[in-house]
């Protein structure tokens, strides 16, 4: 099929430049060859829904002790506080900052199905998809907690 080599519409009678499809002026076809029916229209395709994406609070952490260096499954609401390790009874402190408590991983419920996330420290804050259930979720730090 050859292309629009350029001249006046046959319609308006406007000049118009080669390889063009429809007149700039009135929008008529300028290929006698094509035809609005050779035109395949798409077929519909209905799009994904996008699933929120719920934020959701970091609800404890695992560490591992200072003394025995066994992994812990600890509640934020111990940040700060003296415990023991049920392992070694070996006491420390919960302090998130310092280089002697190392933080393993967090662990949130999921807003979607409300079973519980293990969540590596990289993924804090980044939007991350429940292994249970798929629904999207972003585990937050609480304000009183630190990265």
């Amino acid at each position: 099929m050859p292309t629009w080599t350029g001249g006046p519409c046959p319609d308006c009678g406007q000049d118009m430049p080669a390889n063009l499809i429809h007149c700039q002026f009135c929008r008529a076809l300028l290929n006698s060859d094509l035809y609005r029916s050779d035109v395949e229209v798409p077929a519909f395709f209905e799009l994904k829904e996008i699933g929120n994406v719920i934020d959701v609070e970091v609800a404890g952490y695992y560490l591992v002790c200072p003394h025995c260096t066994e992994e812990l499954r600890i509640n934020r609401k111990y940040a700060g506080v003296g415990v023991a390790c049920k392992h070694c009874s070996g006491q420390f402190e919960i302090d998130l900052a310092s280089p002697r408590i190392k933080t393993k991983a967090f662990y949130a419920a999921c807003g979607h199905c409300d079973k519980e996330l293990r969540v590596a420290p990289k993924y804090l804050g980044v939007k991350v998809a429940c292994k249970f259930c798929e629904g999207h979720v972003c585990v937050q730090t609480s304000s009183e907690s630190v990265h």
